[in-house]
């Protein structure tokens, strides 16, 4: 995720005088409003104390009260864009209830892949790395899917080093807070997270985590899951949180949590060994999580709340014999797995200071906010065949960090006999990469480069950013909702880029409400794709298909000349709504420009014949498709003791547009139903079942050339059901046991890379979880 810093100081001025301008005329259109507010109570007071009057004046009463009932209807005070968006279709809420009945072994993303247009994926269909599949949605890849932890946007999976084939040996981010800590967490898909700026293509995932307290409160939990086969890793984990006030305007909240999941055997996936002294295609990896985070909130008065926040994570892999494009792997690899060792090691650092004010004009927020991640680990190979695998040469590290200013003012008011929220913000952001390792590679094997040093290159780089925008909130009608938006980045590298956004809410008939919404993204270039000295040699077998190596091979370099990645995101839906009961159904299409890919054509070459190659940005992608929600309440109406919930979502189109070829492997269709039932006050039973339909590979290789025999195999669909229950035997005491995978229906990772075609990743078979939360 990248964000900015202004290039000039007539830049920070432009954007406070803008954004001062927008809110005097808001508040003196919310004085007008709130005059209208004061003599329409008067009126209605009148009104009311005037009821037995009117019984005797007929006609002329009656209009007395249409009168006054028109007043009211007038000052209707509507909320923001912001939460009129995340009522749109595209947005899926997920609660700490939700967290309890469905626990996570450790990643939230098991959770999360449970919500409508939600998949686990690589960044590319590539298979690499299989088993570290990230949250993708609507098949835009986790490149495109923004992770947010209150709001502030995580970016340590930018301290790993992108491969030739866009992707991360990265487990993603959305593991950074425990499932304890969690309220609740925001997935906006399509539209909906168009406002939030680069990376957010696919959509937005924002985890919230519990706020203060007044009174003292508290909890320590424990979990552990036991899969039944050995060879399969366990997790075990214990945390804590405790809140409460300190004074009358002081109160805090802390977490912390201690997490391990143990990595698969490798022995798992053995005889999908390419020979018996072959290293065999990685399992799961395992992790490690430390985490630890304080927040303290200040009330200063009834209008002004300030927040101090720290946290800190440490995450350690358990190492399982993952590489990239090395299908035979090496002793190392091997050793290493059997040892289960650690190889990578990230420490993540953020901080934030926060005031929100709530004024008899509006409501503001200012915010500042620190992230460091040090991506500590073994070195990996830069080039060709041994690309991605771990070598005996050390350990380096690679820093990553981001500091964002951001604020913005809501004011509700009245223009045109319409109710109005309208909302100005900005953003002023800077990101630096310090990765001397991932430049270390030499040019001894190609040749010489024109315009870039043979050896020691500079593997610092960076990008500033500043963002305003504008979004209003307009009730056209009492059953007509308008939220228009406009959004203005600037990156010092990559120019400017306008994103407006436009979503309507018409309610048909009381129970019948038609959405739609249409947005363009963007995405700006990583810090790898962009920096002209990182660079990647392949020796030969690498090198596209029509370009095939003169003997001196390919070289791929970052390119500082990069455009945005961009799309237009479009969804259209109806939602109907009746006590309890709620259906809902959407169509949903990205047009998909600019995509960076590595280039598959050279643009010169040296003067030993190695073709050059960069980053570039690609042809048009579509991703199309169709979600369906229905929830019904089975007993009662209001609060129903049983419900029965299930999401559909019908990929039709996810491919590159020039080579029709997949975005990133997903299944055509996934389904999934959960049946909640509330036995008793104290007992909660739930059931679960997921259905993933077929998933087909891509057609060619790595190299563009026609894929054949196995590396066109498709994996079959597949059903997973999973039962839990919760008991509350006290005030103090809950438990919670479940038995996932019910069926023991377990998948295997055959390859490597793609050779054996969508077969890539490992399915775990029967587990067993339990957990005590004991509150205080």
């Amino acid at each position: 995720m990248t964000r900015l810093v202004p290039t000039s100081i007539s830049v920070a001025s432009a954007l406070t005088i803008a954004l001062c301008a927008s809110m005097a005329t808001a508040a003196e259109d919310h004085t007008e409003s709130q005059s209208v507010i004061d003599q329409t109570t008067s009126s209605t007071t009148s009104s009311d104390s005037d009821n037995e009057n009117n019984k005797h004046h007929g006609h002329k009463g009656k209009k007395h009260q249409k009168d006054a009932k028109q007043k009211i209807e007038k000052i209707t005070v509507i909320g923001t864009a912001e939460q009129q968006i995340k009522q749109s279709l595209g947005v899926s809420i997920i609660t700490a209830d939700d967290l309890e009945r469905r626990p996570p072994a450790n990643d939230l993303s098991e959770l999360i892949r449970k919500m409508p247009g939600v998949n686990l994926t690589g960044n590319s269909a590539s298979g690499q790395y299989g088993n570290n599949r990230q949250i993708d949605l609507r098949g835009m890849g986790p490149e495109n899917t923004l992770i947010l932890v209150d709001g502030k946007p995580v970016s340590s999976r930018s301290s790993v080093r992108m491969g030739k084939s866009g992707e991360r040996n990265s487990r993603g981010d959305s593991n950074w807070v425990p499932a304890e800590a969690v309220e609740s967490i925001e997935v906006l898909r399509g539209p909906a997270a168009a406002r939030y700026g680069s990376g957010a293509s696919g959509g937005v995932v924002n985890i919230i985590t519990k706020a203060p307290t007044k009174t003292w409160k508290g909890s320590v939990n424990l979990y552990t899951s036991q899969p039944e086969d050995d060879l399969e890793g366990s997790s075990e984990r214990a945390g804590f949180n405790l809140s409460g006030g300190v004074t009358d305007n002081l109160s805090f909240r802390t977490y912390g949590n201690i997490n391990k999941t143990d990595a698969d055997s490798p022995l798992l996936n053995a005889k999908y060994a390419t020979s018996d002294t072959a290293t065999a295609p990685a399992g799961r990896e395992g992790v490690r999580n430390k985490d630890i985070s304080g927040l303290l909130r200040w009330d200063a008065n009834k209008q002004q709340v300030v927040e101090f926040e720290a946290s800190y994570s440490r995450q350690g892999n358990i190492y399982s014999g993952d590489r990239a494009v090395n299908s035979n792997g090496s002793t190392t690899l091997t050793d290493l797995a059997n040892e289960g060792a650690e190889t990578n090691v990230m420490y993540r650092s953020s901080g934030a200071i926060s005031h929100r004010g709530s004024w008899d004009w509006g409501d503001t927020n200012l915010s500042i906010s620190y992230e460091n991640t040090r991506n500590y680990r073994m070195n990996e190979g830069l080039v060709g065949g041994v690309e991605g695998s771990i070598n005996d040469s050390g350990w380096s590290t690679s820093t990553y960090e981001t500091l964002l200013l951001t604020g913005s003012a809501s004011v509700p008011f009245k223009r045109w006999h319409r109710a109005h929220n309208t909302t100005v913000g900005f953003e002023i952001g800077k990101d630096k990469l310090d990765d001397p390792y991932s430049t270390s590679q030499t040019t001894s094997g190609g040749g010489s480069i024109e315009g870039i040093s043979d050896s020691d290159r500079d593997g610092k780089s960076e990008a500033k950013y500043q963002a305003l925008y504008a979004e209003d909130n307009i009730e056209l009608t009492h059953k007509w909702m308008l939220t228009a938006g406009l959004r203005l980045d600037h990156y010092d590298q990559f120019g400017n880029n306008w994103s407006p956004y436009l979503s309507s809410a018409y309610e048909l008939t009381d129970d019948l409400t038609l959405r739609v919404g249409i947005a363009k993204a963007f995405k700006a270039p990583n810090l790898y794709q962009s920096n002209p000295n990182y660079l990647y040699y392949t020796r030969g077998t690498g090198c596209p298909n029509d370009y095939p190596s003169q003997g001196s091979g390919c070289y791929i370099l970052g390119n500082d000349n990069l455009a945005q990645e961009t799309s237009i995101n479009k969804e259209l839906g109806l939602q109907y709504q009746y006590v309890g009961w709620n259906v809902s159904v959407t169509y949903f299409r990205n047009d998909y420009d600019n995509k960076i890919v590595s280039g598959m054509v050279p643009y010169g070459e040296t003067e030993s014949g190695a073709y050059l190659l960069q980053w570039t940005n690609a042809s048009k992608a579509i991703v199309e498709g169709v979600e369906g929600n229905l929830k019904v309440p089975l007993i009662g109406e209001h609060g129903a003791t049983l419900s029965w919930n299930t999401n559909v979502t019908y990929m039709n189109k996810n491919r590159n547009e020039d080579t029709g070829q997949p975005l990133s492997v997903i299944p055509r269709y996934t389904i999934n139903s959960m049946l909640d039932w509330e036995a008793t006050d104290d007992l909660t039973l739930s059931f679960t079942w997921t259905r993933y339909g077929k998933q087909k590979p891509q057609t060619i290789t790595f190299t563009g050339a026609a894929a054949e025999g196995d590396y066109l195999r498709e994996r079959d669909p597949y059903s997973l059901l999973s039962l839990g229950g919760n008991y509350r035997l006290n005030d103090s005491w809950r438990f919670g046991f479940g038995i996932n995978n019910l069926t023991d229906r377990r998948l295997f990772r055959e390859s490597t890379g793609a050779s054996e075609g969508a077969n890539t990743y490992n399915e775990p078979g029967r587990a067993y979880y339990a957990s005590a939360t004991y509150s205080f």
